[in-house]
C-alpha cells in the first residue's frame, strides 16, 4: 500500500507547499532570517531598550462552515491573522510573526491556497511575517471537505509600556471601536438560530442586510492596529470583545472593586445582530454575552482623553464608564 491508498496524497500536499512557500516569503520582514520549509523559522528581535515578547494562540472556530457552506475561503485567514494581532494589541505589542495550522480531510489545493492568501494579505496589512505553519491532512479524524484553522501569533512590546489594565479608574470612559461583524465569536448560536431554527440557506436575502446571509456572516475580522497603535500611550486598557462578550472580555481586567456600566443605547447593533435576536428569541443578556453587538474593540480612557480619542478613531463613540463597586459589568 502506499499512503495514498490511506488517504492522504504526499505529492499533491508537496505541490501545495510550494505554492505556500511563496505566499509566506511575500510577508517576510527583513528580521526574518530562515527560509521557509526547515524545521523551525528564525526571526530577529527588534532593538528594544528592554523588550517583552507577546504570544497568542486561537482558532476561527464554527465560522468555518459558513465558509465551507459558501465554497469560499479567502477571508478565514483574515479572521485568525486579525484576531490574533488584536488580542496581543490589548497589551500594547505589535506583531512580529504569526504561523498557521491548517488540518483537513480533503481540501481542494484550490482552496488551501485560498486560506493561505488570506493569511498573508492580512500579514502584510499588519506588518507581520508568516513565517511558517502546518498543513495536516488527516481523513480519519475530520470529516470530507471538513477543515480547522488556527494560528500562533508572536509580538513585542518595549517593558514600560505593556499595558496591564492597572491604571483603570473610576470615571475613565468605556469607548468602543464598531466591528465589521460578528468577528469569529458566537457562530455556534448564530448557526442554529439562522439554519437550523429559521431554515435559512447561506444564499437567503433578509431584510435590512446589503448582502446575502453567508457573506454577511463572513465578514472577516476587522484588525484594530493602525487606529489604535499610535494612541496606545493615551489608553488606560483595552478590551477585545471576542468570546465571552462584554461581559467576560471587560471583567477580566477590572481592578478589584472597580465595575464597569455599558449602555447600550450609546449605539445601534449592526443590523445581522437584531435579525439573530428576532429569529432566535435570544434573550438581551445572552446577546450581549455571546456577541460584540458591532463594537469589537473597547478604550479605556481618562476623560481628558476623551476627545483626542474619538477625533482619531472614525465611528468611535462612548458607550460606558468605570465606577467603583464589585458588581463587575453590567449593560444596561
Amino acid at each position: 500500500m502506499l499512503y495514498r491508498d490511506a488517504g492522504v496524497d504526499i505529492t499533491a500536499m508537496d505541490a501545495v507547499k510550494r505554492r505556500i512557500a511563496g505566499i509566506a516569503r511575500s510577508t517576510f520582514s527583513p528580521g526574518v532570517i530562515s527560509e521557509v520549509g526547515l524545521f523551525g523559522s528564525l526571526c530577529r528581535v527588534p532593538k528594544l531598550r528592554d523588550p517583552v515578547l507577546v504570544a497568542s494562540c486561537d482558532g476561527v472556530g464554527t465560522k468555518l462552515v459558513i465558509a465551507r457552506l459558501c465554497g469560499r475561503y479567502d477571508t478565514v485567514g483574515i479572521d485568525i491573522v486579525n484576531h490574533s494581532v488584536n488580542d496581543i494589541l490589548t497589551l500594547g505589542a505589535r506583531p512580529l510573526f504569526f504561523l498557521d495550522y491548517i488540518a483537513h480531510s480533503k481540501l481542494k489545493p484550490e482552496s488551501l491556497l485560498a486560506i493561505v492568501q488570506g493569511l498573508g494579505k492580512a500579514c502584510r496589512d499588519n506588518g507581520c511575517s508568516l513565517v511558517g505553519g502546518e498543513t495536516a491532512m488527516m481523513p480519519d479524524i475530520y470529516r470530507p471537505h471538513d477543515f480547522d484553522l488556527a494560528g500562533f501569533i508572536v509580538g513585542t512590546v518595549e517593558r514600560n509600556k505593556v499595558i496591564d489594565a492597572t491604571r483603570i479608574s473610576p470615571g475613565d470612559a468605556v469607548i468602543g471601536i464598531p466591528s465589521s461583524g460578528l468577528h469569529t465569536n458566537g457562530y455556534s448560536l448564530a448557526r442554529r438560530v439562522l439554519f437550523d431554527k429559521a431554515g435559512l440557506k447561506v444564499s437567503s436575502r433578509i431584510k435590512g442586510l446589503t448582502r446575502s446571509l453567508g457573506e454577511e456572516l463572513l465578514r472577516p475580522h476587522r484588525s484594530y492596529l493602525k487606529p489604535v497603535y499610535s494612541l496606545l500611550s493615551r489608553i488606560h486598557a483595552l478590551a477585545h470583545i471576542t468570546g465571552g462578550g462584554f461581559y467576560g472580555n471587560i471583567a477580566r481586567l477590572l481592578p478589584h472593586e472597580v465595575s464597569v456600566i455599558v449602555k447600550k443605547s450609546g449605539w445601534r447593533p449592526s443590523p445581522i445582530f437584531g435579525v439573530i435576536q428576532r429569529l432566535g428569541n435570544v434573550p438581551d443578556e445572552e446577546m450581549y454575552r455571546t456577541f460584540n453587538m458591532g463594537m469589537g474593540m473597547v478604550l479605556f480612557v481618562a476623560p481628558k482623553q476623551t476627545d483626542r480619542i474619538l477625533g482619531s478613531i472614525p465611528g468611535s463613540r462612548v458607550i460606558g464608564k468605570v465606577v467603583r463597586g464589585t458588581f463587575g459589568v453590567s449593560v444596561v
